[in-house]
Formats: C-alpha cells, sequence, structure tokens
C-alpha cells in the first residue's frame, strides 16, 4: 500500500523500490521527488501549518551550509554583499564568504531594540556600502535568531521585504530551527508572510532549512533550498550537482517524515525538553547574577556577562571568554564572534546538556564569577 501522510502515493511508489536498483543507480542531484513531497510536509508541520510549501521550488542538498552557500552562488557575484543584522551566526562568515567571495555586512541591533534590526539601520547600511562601491544583493536573516533565540516579529518581516522591494535585492531566511520553538513568541515563517502581500515579487525570497536541528540528524546531512524564483531553483539543482544527498539516506528519510504520528509526537516531546532545559539553564545563570535574553526557540540562551568583563570593550570580552574557557572549563561563544557591539553577550549551548549537568555548569562558573566579586 502507499506510505500514508506526507508523501502520498507517489511517494509510495518511489519508497517500495528499495533493491539494490533502486539504492545504487542515479538519482536526481538536487534530491527524489518523494523525499521533496515528505519534506514540504515536514516543513508545514513545524511552521504550525499556517503555510504550504511546493515540492516543484525546493532543492535538496547535504546540508544546510551548503544549500546557503548554493543559494549564494546563484543570487550574487565576488565582491557583492548581503546586509546582515548583527549579532549573527557566526559560521556565516565561513560558509558563505570564503568560496563564493560575497561580502557579508553587519547591520547592528541593540539589545534595548530585543536585537531585531530597523529599516532606518538597513538603510544606512546599504546607503554606506554604495559609496564604498559595493553592490549589495539581498539582506540575510535567522529566525529563530542564531545567536539570541529571538523571533523575527511579522511586522518586522514586513518591513524586510518592503526594504528588499525598494531595492530591487533579496531576502533569505534561514528558518532552520523553525521546529525548534518553545517561548511565548509565535513563530511566523516569512513564506508565510509573503502569501499574504498583493502584487509582491516573489522571486526575491528564499528559505534555508534542514534537518540538523529539528530533527536532530545532523550526520544525514540534508539542507532545503526553497525559493519562489524558478531561476534559482534551476541554477541550484544544477550547481546540487556537487552537493547531493544519498539515496539509501533519502530513501529512509521519506519514511521516517511519512510516519505522521512519529513526527507530531517528536516534535511535541522535543520543543517540551527545549523549554525545560532552557528554563533550567537560564536560573542557573541567574544565581550567578548573568541574565539571558528571552529567548523563543533554537539551541542557544544568550546570555549577559558584561558586568564579568573588567573594561567594556572586545579586549574585555574576550579576556573573559579566555578565563571561562581555561578556568571554568566551559566553552562559550563570545558575542564579538558574532559581530555583536554590545561587550559581554555570549552565546551558551544548553541543549547538550543534561539536568545533572547543570550544578556542574554553576560550580565551574562561580569559579570566575566569585573571583571578579572578590577583587572589586
Amino acid at each position: 500500500p502507499p506510505v500514508a501522510g506526507f508523501g502520498g502515493a507517489a511517494a509510495g511508489d518511489e519508497v517500495r523500490d528499495l533493491t539494490i536498483r533502486g539504492l545504487a543507480t542515479y538519482q536526481p542531484y538536487d534530491g527524489i521527488l518523494a523525499l521533496k513531497m515528505a519534506l514540504a510536509g515536514f516543513m508545514r508541520q513545524t511552521m504550525h501549518g499556517s503555510v504550504s510549501f511546493d515540492p516543484s521550488q525546493m532543492v535538496i542538498t547535504c546540508g544546510a551550509t551548503p544549500a546557503m552557500e548554493i543559494l549564494s552562488f546563484c543570487i550574487a557575484d565576488p565582491g557583492n554583499a548581503f546586509l546582515v543584522p548583527s549579532p549573527y551566526y557566526p559560521g556565516w562568515d565561513r560558509d558563505i564568504k570564503w568560496r563564493t567571495g560575497v561580502e557579508l555586512i553587519p547591520v547592528p541591533c541593540r539589545s534595548t531594540d530585543n536585537f531585531n534590526v530597523s529599516v532606518t539601520a538597513l538603510e544606512i547600511a546599504y546607503k554606506q556600502a554604495k559609496k564604498r562601491g559595493i553592490r549589495v544583493r539581498g539582506v540575510l536573516i535567522s529566525n529563530p535568531s542564531n545567536p539570541t533565540g529571538g523571533i523575527v516579529p511579522k511586522e518586522i518581516l514586513h518591513d524586510l521585504l518592503q526594504f528588499a522591494a525598494e531595492k530591487n535585492i533579496h531576502l533569505i531566511s534561514d528558518e532552520i530551527f523553525a521546529g525548534s520553538t518553545y517561548g511565548s513568541d509565535k513563530f511566523v515563517s516569512v513564506a508565510d508572510v509573503v502569501d499574504e502581500l498583493e502584487d509582491f515579487d516573489k522571486g526575491r525570497v528564499h528559505i534555508i532549512y534542514g534537518l540538523s536541528k529539528d530533527l536532530s540528524l545532523a550526520g544525514f546531512r540534508v539542507g532545503v533550498i526553497y525559493s519562489y524564483n524558478e531561476h534559482i531553483v534551476s541554477a541550484a539543482a544544477k550547481i546540487a550537482r556537487f552537493s547531493s544527498v544519498s539515496s539509501p539516506t533519502q530513501r529512509l528519510l521519506v519514511s521516517m517524515l511519512s510516519d505522521q504520528k512519529f513526527i507530531s509526537e517528536y516534535i511535541k516531546v522535543n520543543r517540551e525538553r527545549l523549554r525545560k532545559m532552557y528554563l533550567l539553564f537560564s536560573d542557573a545563570l541567574k544565581q550567578l547574577g548573568i541574565e539571558c535574553f528571552k529567548s523563543s526557540g533554537g539551541f542557544y540562551c544568550w546570555a549577559d556577562m558584561s558586568r564579568y568583563i573588567r573594561s567594556y570593550s572586545e579586549k574585555g570580552e574576550r579576556k573573559l571568554w579566555d578565563r571561562l574557557l581555561e578556568e571554568a572549563k566551559v566553552n562559550v561563544t563570545p558575542g564579538s564572534s558574532c559581530h555583536c557591539i554590545e561587550p559581554g553577550w555570549f552565546r551558551c549551548c544548553f541543549t547538550t546538556l543534561s539536568e545533572e549537568d547543570i550544578p556542574v555548569l554553576v560550580e565551574r562558573l562561580r569559579r570566575v564569577t566569585d573571583s571578579f566579586k572578590s577583587k572589586r
């Protein structure tokens, strides 16, 4: 019988062919149709079922990192730039810049604005880039945000789309944590917003997704480019020849994603566990006088440790980071690595810990925080 769930009968026909002929022969480099259909259903479910995704607008790659790189190749030429609200995921400096030659221009966001970007800041950055002779080809965001864990408000997504239209540039939304939400702020995909706009050129909107976070399958290496631009989809599908996912992996995922009962339960339990660990982690830091930004999604606590840096500067922040690593044996990401302009913020991954690790964390951090208090 056909596989029930997201794939439907067409997917069932493909899944049944699990012989060596089906697994060992060449497959479409941009992903088999059955997996695209299954992913479209999974993305709809993780994004609260508010928007539908068309498998024909999807390119599957071996991870979200190559998805981002391929999309960058398709949109921009070497020397062009993306405007990126900061703080932003530090891996983008590697994933995007190294081979594409595309520049990333940080657009500073402040804690007083909940680290949300403003059109005014984007406008300033755009004009400054233009004066330097740099062509801006797009705005790049992560939603939920990495590193802050904040959800981009719907009205700001509207502003970003309007800004992209006015400047005739693209908007790229990395939504890899869309299903890993746990806070009071509701996640809204840019796909949901763009569907509400009339007379808007959807061809400038693109989404990056993957299974390494929401399904915890980082080792499977599955990423997604979802684009409303048929020319981008066509070009990305060709480049995906160098970044395809193995046939056995794709067939296994079709089966897994088609099990709606498992997927629904997994998403529910995963969100409950994320919320529990986030609260335990942030409460533990609060015992040490460290406040966390109100996160609603992702794997990170964005912690304000500025009270423990001796000089309010990037240098002071780096010294504290060194002490945390060397003395407390706690590895965190300094905000300066994320291009945060406010010294003292650190990205802390709480999903690598168990409940039993929390007291150990507190004890180790006290080695640094108590010594700071005693010296003051």
